[in-house]
């Protein structure tokens, strides 16, 4: 039986601080040649590229972990305000390169493993993606807690460590593929398991409600099946700062690990049923819900975060301040990503009252002042509602709670507007219906203190449409908080030449403080300036084509432009309006349309969620069209097509620094704001794009000028909704109407009869809420403008130079300190011997 480690305090005299390892060459090779001989048991004879990378990585974690535990001492010591941020994804990508960079050991560690004679590219290429997200959700907390580190902020991260992360994708004739991505199973050498720090999270049983002592009513949770979350935490460097801060990872696992009884009665297989209901909690990154045990299982995970991560936080806090929650609000604060963990509002209420003993008032009183919640999505159907009946049969105290909160809750809607029973149905957390349904985006907002949207449109679109009963009641609530990206990753690191370019010419300030990267703007009109930075993306472009050829078998030129669009695959994101300019740009091609022609390679990528039957038919369409487009030798080098399958966050850092054109796409008033947007930017892309989420703000910065804009605005999009006729537009349009044609007529599936049937349909349906066929001419339009400005080398790479130089409102180190100025209120925490 598995039982949580009971916490003592031990002293000892003889336990003194050491000094910092070094972080020289000849120190990384002598701990190198230890890990990979005694640790990992290697010899001369060794061929396995996995050893040389895990010694490697062992090196390495060993001068974070020095860091780590001075930065642990300095918060604890200091009793400062603590925040955490609670998030079902955190897509961290590759962690050895990053760590290198953070630490400032990247050219020592080559020069080290060049003198072994080991090439430590090779290395960090065998390093697996962490598969704990699976899009710009995960990979924004990612970078979020990256900034906070850099920042010194006391921000600890939680999340879940999924066995498997989301699934592998494969292309098989064209179509989406789904195999499991097992991406622990070498091990991963970065995290360190924290079994002292187990939690017991319940599920299913019954509420009690009985009198205390003292007289008081309470209520316990009894008969319930228990599950253990056992933490695993990773080390999260801030960049060459001396802060590592902390990512917590639970994973699930059963209280009795054996039942011998049933084992020796014959049953084997009953013996080990609890076991594997308990384990599979964190087996899978968000299972399909389409069914009943989808359902049941992606709520385990989402009360198995906020349980265990609350639990984690008041256990600290009542054996530092042996039960006084007198300051508990003042001195922390969750941070909720997206709808995902909205069950902390009740499981800390739950904690509260029933493990705490306190008051319903106290309890509330707390829990308002420490919770704050994000919302990253404008599709109503994409906020989380949960059955009742499922809800109350799998966490009975926390539907109690949530009842409660409501029933108050409706008191104080009433009391501002009195027999406005209309706005109370709206308002409600509990949907009426044949099905009552929890609405946990509702329950986020009546227990936070703060809401924030993503992106500026987002956030004024959130209290003019979703969220406007709530902003009328609390409008002190309600604020906006526009997302970024770690400039680290994402130029320092995976575009080292764009890099020793900017730095070269501005210094290396920027990294921490990208600002200061407005300062090449003034170059821009410098040849010898532009002729590097044209050499730079070049060479990048090179990269990015070895890729594709690699993966794909497509090959690109890269004196061609390179129009990329990679994201989740989404109708409302619009891959479908860019497969139909690409069939716009064969037709012309074929009908011998091509005077003042731009050779143009176009690269698709993104998984498409297994349910979604539409999404995946798209990415069908994709790899047919680019299939007939690569063999048809009129096209030739004119135009080429590929789908990059499996899109990742490695893949990015490959493909971002060799773009030349960002596709976003959306349909304005969809997208909430959108990472890839400014990852693109920031590497000297140029964005074709909605006035849709950040695009307005990337647009605002840069200039209009260096932006191709295009597309209906969002209230276009409204106000064309209810006479939108797609048929008539297509009548209107000849270039339209060849393109709808040529997929009539099966010329892209000849042996596939009526396959694309749906998306025909669904472009002609007066209903398509994506409008794809309003937003065509425009797109075709602002596409011919693309071309035309990229035979003017001189031109666009003056636009790709000033792309860059305007990213700066776009690192997450100013998205954080937006977050801490306005919400979290933490102070910087400088850590004593940290460098």
């Amino acid at each position: 039986m598995v039982h949580r480690r009971k916490r003592t305090k031990i002293t000892s005299p003889g336990l003194t601080e050491l000094p910092h390892l070094p972080l020289d060459v000849p120190g990384l090779i002598h701990d190198y040649r230890h890990y990979f001989t005694y640790s990992l048991g290697q010899n001369k004879y060794c061929y396995s590229v996995n050893y040389f990378y895990k010694a490697l990585a062992m090196t390495v974690r060993d001068r974070l972990m020095d860091r780590w535990r001075r930065t642990r001492y300095s918060y604890i010591e200091s009793h400062c305000k603590r925040g955490y941020y609670l998030s079902l994804e955190f897509l961290m990508g590759r962690t050895l390169g990053n760590a290198m960079l953070n630490l400032g050991i990247t050219d020592a560690a080559g020069q080290a493993m060049q003198q072994l004679g080991i090439n430590l590219e090779e290395l960090a290429d065998s390093e697996i993606d962490a598969g704990l997200g699976n899009g710009g959700l995960g990979r924004l907390a990612a970078c979020f807690l990256d900034s906070c580190a850099t920042l010194q902020l006391p921000v600890m991260g939680y999340g879940i460590r999924y066995e498997y992360g989301m699934f592998r994708q494969r292309i098989v004739d064209g179509h989406q593929i789904e195999e499991p991505d097992h991406w622990l199973r070498d091990g991963n050498p970065w995290e360190q398991e924290r079994p002292e720090f187990i939690q017991r999270v319940r599920f299913g049983g019954r509420t009690e409600h009985y009198r205390s002592d003292t007289g008081e009513q309470r209520v316990r949770w009894v008969d319930s099946r228990d599950v253990l979350a056992v933490p695993y935490d990773i080390p999260i460097p801030g960049y060459r700062n001396g802060t590592v801060n902390t990512l917590r990872l639970w994973k699930a696992a059963a209280t009795d690990a054996f039942d011998l009884g049933e084992f020796n009665a014959g049953g084997y297989a009953e013996s080990v049923a609890t076991k594997n209901e308990a384990e599979n909690i964190t087996m899978v990154l968000y299972p399909n819900d389409a069914s009943e045990n989808g359902k049941v299982l992606r709520l385990r995970q989402q009360y198995f975060l906020a349980s265990a991560s609350l639990q984690d936080v008041i256990d600290r806090w009542v054996m530092v301040r042996k039960g006084d929650f007198s300051e508990f609000a003042a001195n922390n604060c969750f941070q909720l990503n997206d709808t995902h963990p909205s069950c902390a509002v009740p499981e800390l209420m739950r904690i509260l009252m029933d493990d705490q003993c306190m008051g319903w008032d106290q309890a509330w009183e707390i829990t308002c002042r420490t919770m704050a919640y994000t919302n990253h999505t404008l599709l109503p159907e994409a906020l989380e509602k949960w059955p009742l009946p499922l809800f109350g049969q799998l966490l009975p105290r926390i539907l109690e709670i949530i009842l409660e909160i409501n029933a108050r809750f409706m008191s104080e809607v009433s009391s501002r507007w009195p027999g406005d029973n209309e706005r109370m149905r709206r308002m409600s957390i509990i949907e009426e219906g044949a099905v009552p349904q929890i609405r946990m985006a509702y329950l986020a907002i009546v227990g936070s203190f703060s809401v924030n949207g993503v992106a500026a449109l987002h956030s004024q679109l959130l209290i003019q449409g979703l969220f406007r009963d709530f902003y009328e009641l609390w409008p002190h609530k309600f604020n906006n908080k526009t997302n970024g990206v770690t400039p680290r990753r994402w130029i320092a690191h995976c575009n080292p030449g764009l890099s020793s370019l900017v730095s070269e010419t501005i210094g290396t300030g920027w990294i921490s403080d990208l600002q200061l990267i407005s300062r090449i703007a003034g170059r821009a009109d410098e040849p010898a300036f532009r002729e590097r930075w044209h050499d730079i993306k070049q060479a990048n472009k090179e990269r990015l084509s070895l890729l594709v050829e690699k993966i794909c078998g497509v090959t690109f030129n890269p004196e061609g432009l390179f129009d990329v669009q990679v994201k989740r695959i989404h109708e409302y994101k619009r891959q479908l309006l860019n497969i139909l300019h690409v069939i716009h740009l064969y037709d012309r091609i074929k009908r011998g349309d091509t005077a003042g022609w731009t050779n143009r390679c176009v690269l698709i990528g993104g998984k498409a969620a297994p349910g979604y039957a539409m999404a995946k038919l798209i990415i069908k369409l994709i790899n047919n069209v680019a299939a007939v487009v690569n063999a048809d030798p009129a096209v030739g080098d004119r135009l080429k097509v590929a789908f990059l399958p499996n899109y990742s966050v490695t893949a990015m850092e490959i493909i971002c620094p060799g773009t030349d054109l960002s596709e976003q796409l959306s349909t304005a008033g969809k997208e909430a704001s959108g990472t890839g947007n400014m990852k693109f930017m920031m590497n000297g892309a140029i964005t074709i794009g909605t006035l849709d989420g950040a695009n307005i703000e990337i647009r605002e910065e840069v200039g209009e000028d260096n932006f191709f804009m295009f597309g209906l605005t969002s209230e276009q999009v409204e106000e064309l909704r209810g006479n939108y006729d797609p048929c008539a537009i297509i009548s209107r349009d000849d270039e339209l109407q060849k393109v709808m044609s040529l997929l009539r007529c099966g010329h892209f599936n000849l042996f596939e009869t009526g396959l694309f049937d749906p998306i025909i349909n669904a472009v002609c349906s007066p209903h398509d809420p994506w409008m794809v066929a309003a937003d065509f001419r425009s797109f075709v339009d602002a596409q011919k403008r693309v071309a035309a400005a990229y035979q003017d080398r001189e031109g666009w790479t003056r636009m790709s130079i000033l792309n860059t130089a305007c990213s700066g409102k776009f690192s997450t180190d100013r998205t954080i300190s937006d977050y801490n100025e306005e919400i979290w209120h933490l102070k910087p925490m400088p850590v004593e011997g940290g460098e």
